[in-house]
Formats: structure tokens, sequence, C-alpha cells
């Protein structure tokens, strides 16, 4: 790796050894800490599109998001979701007459929305460990990606969108979740699971989903001009440079394993 990549694979490091753990221990402490973790992750998220977008009522717009997700959190319920959206993309419309991002303004109300009701779902539905299952596989993404990206190079994924991704990085992001995965698995002793193996072919869809996920988010930066969504969080950049991949894999997430469940029983 070059000196800045290894400068920033360094604050990358130190700031995921103080996150996982903080993460991980919301999602195995209980409902409280859980939701805890849901309304803080709602906040940054909310607050960073409104920020990110730009526009005239950064607050009128980041309480309108943080409304409606926590609105979906609470309720757990998809039909409640669908009406708290209902009502707040109808006053938005009317505040986003004059926005020259009207329609991104527009898109964090269901973006912030579904991906974290789905991230929570996951939870209400299927306990913690479904959740770690989920998350270390995400996060197997973006570590492999990253360091295979960045040491094998290999020719561009999608270069008018995120110069830096690479088809190696993808692979080894693919590669890592599905270890990752194995590894989850084979912890909670899930190697008696009779279909077992369909978890692994879930996390290489989901690591494939998620890369799409942050392709996208790349996309809407670089059409508004920005390298990262906020600089929140050390090496990281912002809070949904984080989650990208997170909030749009989880919707997949929990019709894959209502699915899969359907086929246990």
């Amino acid at each position: 790796m070059e000196k800045s990549s290894i400068n920033s694979f360094a604050k990358r490091l130190i700031t995921t050894v103080i996150l996982v753990p903080f993460v991980v221990y919301c999602v195995v402490s209980g409902y409280t800490s859980m939701y805890m973790l849901a309304m803080l992750g709602t906040a940054l998220l909310s607050w960073e599109w409104a920020v990110m977008v730009p526009n005239k009522r950064a607050p009128f717009f980041a309480v309108v998001y943080f409304f409606v997700a926590i609105t979906a959190i609470l309720l757990g319920s998809l039909e409640g979701w669908i009406v708290s959206m209902i009502l707040a993309l109808a006053l938005a419309l009317h505040k986003t007459k004059d926005e020259n991002h009207r329609w991104l303004l527009l898109l964090g109300i269901p973006y912030i929305s579904v991906g974290l009701w789905a991230f929570v779902e996951i939870y209400t539905l299927y306990g913690s460990q479904m959740v770690l299952w989920f998350l270390f596989l995400v996060w197997g993404v973006d570590i492999g990606g990253y360091v295979f990206g960045c040491t094998l190079k290999g020719p561009k994924l999608a270069p008018k969108i995120s110069p830096n991704k690479t088809w190696t990085g993808l692979f080894g992001g693919v590669i890592l979740a599905m270890a990752v995965s194995y590894a989850v698995c084979w912890y909670f002793n899930a190697a008696d699971w009779s279909i077992f193996r369909f978890y692994l072919v879930m996390a290489g869809i989901l690591a494939v989903i998620a890369q799409i996920g942050d392709l996208i988010e790349s996309a809407i930066k670089r059409h508004l001009g920005l390298k990262d969504s906020s600089d929140l969080i050390p090496g990281h950049g912002g809070f949904f440079d984080r989650v990208d991949g997170l909030l749009f894999a989880a919707p997949f997430a929990v019709l894959m394993l209502r699915n899969l469940i359907l086929v246990i029983n």
C-alpha cells in the first residue's frame, strides 16, 4: 500500500476497534440498548443527509427524516411506516418546491427509514445472533473490499462513480463476507442447521447488494461534488459512508431470512 493508504487504514483500524465493540455491546444487551443504538443512528443519518444535500431548510428536513425513521422503528410495522412516509412526503413536497436538489431531499425519507426499519426488524424477528451475523458480513464486505482493492488493485469497478473501487475489491469483499458468515455460524453452533449452506449463499448475495448500496451513495456524493458525507468519523468520513451498504442490504436480508425460515419450517 502507499503511505497515504497506510495512514488511512490505520485511522480506520483505530476507529473500528473503538466502534465495533460498542455496537456489538448494544446489540447483545437487550431491546433497550438496541433501540437506543437505532435511534442514535437515525439521528446521525438524518442530520448528515439534511446537511449533505444543499438546501435552505436543513433543520426541517432532519426532523422529517428522523420522524419517519423513528416511527417505523417504534411501530415495528411496515404499514405504520408507509402512513408516516406518505404524510412526510406530502409535507416535504411543499417545502422542496424551490430547492435545487428536490428529489434528493425527498429520497432521504425512504432511504433512511427503510434501511433502519429493516435492521431493527432483523433483531425483532430473529434476535441478536442474526443481527451480528448480518453486521459482521457487511463489515467483511467493507474490509475485504478495502484491503484487496488497495493491495491487489486491478480493473476499476465503476470509474465514473467511484474511481477507487475495483473488481478485485468486490471479489475480496464477497469472499471475506462469506468467510465471516461461516465463522459466525460456527461460533453460534449453526453447523446443525439443516440448510447451513444457504447462509453462505445469502452472505455472498448480500455482499454484492451491499456493494451496490455503496456505489449508489458514491454516485449521490459525486453528483453533489462531495468526497464524504461528513467528517464525523476519523478515517471513515461520515456515518453514511459506513452504513450505506448496510442500509441498502438490510431490507433484502429481511426478505431472504423470511423465505429461509419458511423453508426451514
